[in-house]
């Protein structure tokens, strides 16, 4: 387990994104969500993240009730704040915000600090819970000034009030995840797909500040969305269809992974894990199959000349650091 920042709240290295529960782009059964997160918990993963976007709050449902008879005080659970859900009496589906559920709630965007409170009452709600461990900023890219004039400070509030352990930021850019790092006392930042083998841009600015700061890092997209897992034609990389040269730099990374008799998969996820200031990395499961695949791929060992290869061939930047080497 890693320590999140100064806190005292600690996540397990590898993370469940539950998301993918909260039907993100297609339909998951009850009975498969619940699977989902009883193969995370047997395969040792402590640290569950979720957000009242995902599903207009079926996730937060779904992962309180497959916690619900778990020891409370054996896992770590991260909701996030930001989006608040109204009411909206509307018919037809959520799938233009990306998932497959009724669309019973609108979202609307609030970085107030009664937002925020709101917000979070009404996640413990439909956890069953009457805490979380950490609570994020959830996406304020276009909401800066709010959030770091209102947002932030209400955070700032609830954890010194001991509502919360630990308090942050996740985004799927690393610029203003590095000014929350250094303007802000942030326990832990959440930065998504910027962190990848395809995708090493917070590495110029958020992750040295974040390990000089003490600030912990968690990374999620480790495969973004998609093509990383399994690269071809048609993949997703950032929710979108991946570009062609894209696709062919993740088929060289594939091909390099086979030649060394590994996959690309566990190279992903041990790369994103081997910055001294990465807590955990975060991946979205829909199944259990899924989730003890991905447990498998992380607990793998990736030779030492996969990364020597793939930085002799201007794959890896020679200044990312790989597993057994420290950060410059």
């Amino acid at each position: 387990m890693n320590r999140l920042g100064a806190s005292g709240v600690e996540v397990s290295a590898l993370s469940f994104g539950a998301a993918a529960i909260g039907n993100l782009y297609t339909e998951v059964g009850e009975e498969q969500a619940h699977e989902a997160v009883d193969a995370a918990w047997q395969r040792g993963i402590r640290y569950f993240d979720t957000a009242p976007h995902y599903g207009l709050g079926l996730s937060e449902r779904r992962l309180g009730a497959a916690l619900r008879e778990r020891p409370r005080d054996r896992y770590t659970i991260s909701t996030k704040v930001g989006r608040r859900l109204e009411p909206s009496g509307g018919t037809g589906d959520d799938l233009g915000g990306g998932f497959a559920v009724p669309a019973t709630h609108r979202r609307v965007w609030d970085f107030s600090a009664d937002g925020v409170r709101r917000t979070l009452e009404a996640s413990l709600e439909r956890l069953g819970l009457d805490r979380v461990d950490v609570v994020y900023l959830h996406d304020p890219d276009d909401h800066a000034e709010r959030a770091f004039r209102e947002g932030y400070p209400a955070l700032e509030r609830l954890r010194s009030e001991g509502v919360v352990g630990a308090i942050g930021a996740g985004m799927n850019q690393a610029e203003m995840l590095t000014r929350f790092v250094r303007d802000t006392d942030v326990d832990v930042v959440l930065c998504a797909g910027r962190y990848t083998l395809l995708d090493q841009s917070a590495l110029t600015g958020l992750l040295p500040a974040a390990h000089e700061r003490g600030t912990s890092v968690v990374i999620g997209g480790a495969f973004n969305s998609g093509l990383l897992a399994n690269p071809r034609p048609g993949a997703t990389y950032n929710y979108t269809a991946a570009p062609s040269e894209l696709v062919d730099r993740a088929l060289r990374l594939k091909s390099v992974a086979h030649r060394h008799g590994t996959t690309l998969r566990a190279a992903a996820l041990a790369f994103c894990a081997a910055h001294p200031a990465v807590a955990s990395v975060l991946v979205g499961a829909r199944s259990a199959h899924e989730v003890r695949d991905c447990a498998h791929q992380f607990a793998a060992r990736v030779p030492a000349g996969f990364w020597q290869d793939l930085r002799d061939n201007g794959l890896l930047p020679a200044d990312a650091p790989v597993p057994g080497e420290e950060a410059s």
